[in-house]
This record gives structure tokens, sequence and C-alpha cells, in this order.
């Protein structure tokens, strides 16, 4: 039995709609993101898990047990589910021992001791418990609110947008810490964010949500190389679009070469079985498109951007189209230059063109 179950779940302001026949699960123990763009109701589901929200229709249950439909609201201080805010929301006057522990006032004197202990030595903390919130950093207020959350053993943990006030770098950094210390916890979680590094770094699962709907729950690796809809292959990675002709089943030709599908291809609907003429657009990742001095064919430099390691290329070819490559950041060449290249393509990605 999955510890959380989302089943049909519908949520509205007034007559906008915001969540839309909502469904997925979660196993004890997983981490799960809700990614989108603002505005496609991650954060209302969210609310709605916590008990913050009531939803209009549908069932929300937890180990089993009902605890939001259209009749039935758990209250929020009894659902045992643990929250962490973006703003860390910690108390300036504890001290950091006091924080993690502040949910624990029923335990007894020495439960709730021990307790903060194991959580100091989680988060990596264990000498700093007597300092207080503004003598940290922000990575480590941010591990003490995880604590916090952890401390009173919840069922679920859930995460609203947690790294958005830390730099770049920081962020990526702690959102591995924080997959770690959630791991090591054995806590199933939901993180919303809209910043896919981070939903990658940190996730088992990831829901896609567009207006209310989630339009691809599955593994990042899946969600990058085998997008179920266009939208989710535009959001996920960088890629462009090449128009393809059907040749075979399991073969299209695009522009730069022919190309061999391991999986049956979306023919377009005019088609009655796939074969020669039917077009489909072909989606090309930065990662497909291989800078090789020994190919026949070129493709001119319009743009670049320096990313250290490497430059990410816009190349445009003979037809004028445009493509992506990345390239080891050694072969540093001219806008204008013209450039060998070549497909190496492990998954190809196909949608009926204009859909």
């Amino acid at each position: 039995m999955p510890l959380l179950e989302v089943d049909r779940v519908n949520h509205a302001y007034g007559n906008h709609a915001v969540v839309r026949e909502l469904t997925f699960s979660l196993e004890s123990g997983e981490i799960a993101c809700l990614l989108g763009a603002s505005g496609c109701g991650k954060t209302t589901m969210l609310r709605l898990i916590a008990g913050f929200e009531a939803p209009s229709s549908g069932s929300i249950r937890l180990n089993g047990k009902t605890i939001a439909d259209s009749k039935e609201q758990v209250p929020a201080e009894a659902r045992r589910i643990g929250m962490v805010f973006q703003d860390y929301a910690l108390f300036p006057h504890l001290t950091i021992a006091q924080n993690i522990g502040f949910g624990l006032r029923k335990e007894s004197a020495l439960a709730r001791r021990r307790r903060v202990e194991e959580m100091l030595e989680l988060i990596g903390l264990t000498n700093r418990g007597e300092r207080y919130p503004h003598e940290l950093s922000g990575g480590q207020q941010q591990r003490v609110a995880l604590a916090r959350a952890l401390a009173p053993q919840p069922h679920l943990l859930l995460l609203d947008e947690p790294f958005s006030n830390l730099d770049v770098e920081l962020r990526e950094r702690l959102s591995l810490e924080v997959r770690d210390i959630l791991k090591r916890a054995g806590m199933a979680a939901i993180l919303v964010t809209h910043d896919q590094n981070e939903a990658f770094a940190v996730a088992d699962v990831v829901g896609i949500m567009r207006g209310g709907r989630i339009e691809q729950w599955d593994t990042p690796y899946n969600l990058y190389h085998r997008p179920a809809t266009r939208h989710v292959a535009d959001f996920i990675g960088q890629g462009i679009f090449l128009p393809g002709e059907v040749l075979s089943r399991k073969v299209v030709e695009v522009e730069l070469g022919r190309l061999d599908s391991e999986l049956p291809m979306d023919c377009a609907s005019s088609c009655v079985e796939c074969g020669r003429g039917c077009r489909l657009d072909v989606l090309l990742r930065p990662d497909d498109v291989i800078h090789d001095d020994a190919s026949e064919v070129k493709a001119e430099v319009v743009a670049k951007a320096f990313r250290g390691a490497q430059f990410l290329y816009t190349l445009r070819l003979a037809s004028g189209a445009e493509v992506l490559s990345l390239v080891p950041s050694h072969h540093n060449h001219s806008i204008g230059e013209k450039i060998g290249i070549r497909l190496d393509v492990d998954h190809v990605v196909t949608f009926n063109q204009g859909k």
C-alpha cells in the first residue's frame, strides 16, 4: 500500500481551477517532486496535502486513512506531516537545539535532548546546538529547519521551494545534502520547485505540472530521454525540434542523417501505417549533436555560451534550421566559423508535427 495516495483531486479559488483531477502516489522512503512554472498549481497541491486547503473533490489518503476529501478534513496538526518553508521560519531568540526541539514539548526532557542530539548529528551540526540562527550560514539554517521538521518523526515531509533564498552554488550543494539526509532518515518527502536541477538532484520521481495537471510522473532519466508530451520535452533540459521523415517503423531521417529508434515512433495521424512520407518533429538535445572535425556535415556557429568545461553552441544548418551542441571548452570556435558535426542519439524522441 502506498504511503500517500492523491486520487483525482480538484481545487479552485472561486471560478479559477488551480488543481485538476490530480492523481499520484508515493511509497514509503520515496522522494518526489512537483515541478513546474509559477501558477501551475504545485504549491496549492502541497497545501492540500498539508491540510492548509481543502479539496473541492477527490481524496487524499495517508497510510490508507483518508485525511482529506470533499466531506472530511483532518486538521493539519493531526496529520503528522512535517513542512519546510523557503524562509526557514526559525525562531531567532531560540538556540539551534531549542529550535529543533520545539515540536517535542510533549516528550520528557531526556527524550527531547536525545532526539535533538540525533538530529544535530544527522545534519552535521553536532557541536553547534547552543548557537543562534543568525550565527549560522544560510545553508546551515536550512539544515536546521529540516531537522526541526524531522524531529517529531512525521509520516511525510513537505518542502516548499526550500532552496530559493540561496545562491546557485550553495543551492546545488545543499540539494544533494538534503537528499542524503532524507535517505538516511528513511523519510518520504515531496519537494515543490520550479528548478529542474533541484528536482533531479533530490527526487526519485518527478511530476511535471501544467495548468493544474500532471503531464508526466516519472524518473528524471525518463523525463529527459522519454518525455511523454511536447511540453515535457520543451520544459526539461534544452533541445530543438527538427522536421523528420519516417522511412520505416523504426527509422526516421532528419537533415543531419538517419536515426534508428528502439521504440515505435509516434507517426502522424494521417498515416494508416508507419511508412515513407509520414512527417514528424524529432527532438535533438545538445548532447545528441557531436562536434566532429572529420564529419562532412558542417554547421555555422551563430552563438556560444561558455560553461567552464563546455561551450553550448547554437549551430545553423544548411537549411537555416538551428541545433544546439555541447562541446568541450578547448574547442573554442568563433562566431561565423563552420564546424563538423554528427548525430549520436540513443533515445529518438518524436512528436506529430505542430502538436
